[in-house]
């Protein structure tokens, strides 16, 4: 398991240093004025798996395009590279969009991956007899990525609908992986959201059971009350409006991707991942994709009820978003055009 945690933290910092460079790009010669940046939320998630697969299985280059796979494990720290114009698209949730709104940016998700968040509520194995529902969050310490984060405000709202507040539990910031495993370890947090493979090795070595799977439609309908459309491909809209061709290529390869993934095992998925993404343990790496691929959907289109519940959730609890509700117009948010237009 140490060897696990070292492989990946090395991969991630091997990514990050050389900005992700892609074997698509090796390919093609070193970026050029046409090369496509797409930057990846975490890009060892599988919640975000369908980006790097689409590079495996040839995806981009079948369409002529010449794309660069980067990474930032935030969240935030993507969708500021974007409104910067550093990179031309990131793979990251989609309320991002709906937030950047309220900022005066226009940004569209232009693929959605998966209409569920794709996250667990994972509890210490030595709270789970007293921490069975949200309702058992009041005193207790709560991991998120970080505060302000996605994973933040589906916490606030799990709380809510138990009928607690932010100020009944603590929010500790656990982070993801190696940070958040050693919290859930030492003490540091009761219980806490997070994605595979973060979740299967905590379930695996026994420190943690799942306590709410967000993994699947039916999980997420019970935990939240409704979808909660969460991976995506979103991009700025004038860029799209500009490179209409480039995105439709785009989508041509993710829904591709997306359809191969249905077709196929969680086992023969993970196979086409990169090998250092098991780091030395393909068997745990391939039980994080059985547990999380149920998330996808096949098409990539955006399910209007879950584009609303997002703006529900944000209005309550994202500070720039509450007291906006009546302002933001979802219809820029995400867009279907362009996958609708991918053949059979």
């Amino acid at each position: 398991m140490r060897r696990f945690l070292a492989v990946t933290g090395v991969l991630l910092v091997a990514l990050a240093g050389c900005r992700g460079t892609s074997p698509d790009a090796a390919e093609s010669g070193p970026p050029s004025n046409d090369t496509i940046k797409i930057m990846v939320g975490g890009i060892d998630k599988v919640i975000y798996l369908p980006a790097k697969l689409t590079e495996q299985l040839g995806g981009f280059r079948a369409e002529g395009l010449n794309v660069q796979l980067l990474t930032e494990p935030s969240g935030a720290t993507a969708e500021n590279v974007l409104i910067s114009g550093d990179v031309q698209g990131v793979i990251g949730f989609y309320d991002h969009t709906i937030d950047l709104q309220t900022k005066g940016k226009c940004i569209t998700s232009v693929v959605q991956l998966a209409d569920v968040p794709g996250e667990v509520e994972v509890v210490a194995s030595a709270e789970a007899a007293t921490i069975r529902s949200p309702a058992d969050f009041k005193g207790r310490k709560m991991g998120v990525t970080s505060p302000g984060s996605s994973t933040d405000f589906l916490t606030q709202y799990l709380a809510t609908r138990a009928g607690l507040s932010k100020a009944d539990y603590t929010t500790v910031k656990a982070g993801a992986g190696a940070t958040f495993i050693a919290e859930i370890g030492n003490g540091g947090i009761d219980a806490g959201m997070t994605t595979d493979p973060t979740a299967a090795q905590l379930t695996t070595t026994g420190k943690g059971k799942v306590l709410l799977n967000m993994r699947t439609e039916a999980g997420a309908r019970a935990a939240l009350g409704g979808l909660y459309p969460a991976s995506s491909l979103y991009m700025d809209c004038g860029w799209v409006q500009a490179h209409p061709a480039q995105v439709q290529k785009l989508a041509n390869a993710f829904v591709k991707t997306l359809r191969w993934i249905k077709g196929h095992s969680a086992d023969e998925v993970a196979a086409k991942m990169p090998a250092d993404y098991n780091g030395g343990n393909p068997q745990l790496y391939a039980k994080a994709v059985h547990d999380t691929i149920g998330m996808f959907n096949s098409d990539g289109r955006m399910k209007p009820e879950g584009a609303q519940n997002v703006l529900q959730v944000l209005s309550q609890f994202s500070p720039n978003v509450r007291g906006k509700k009546d302002q933001i117009d979802l219809s820029k948010t995400y867009t279907t055009t362009y996958v609708e237009k991918v053949a059979p």
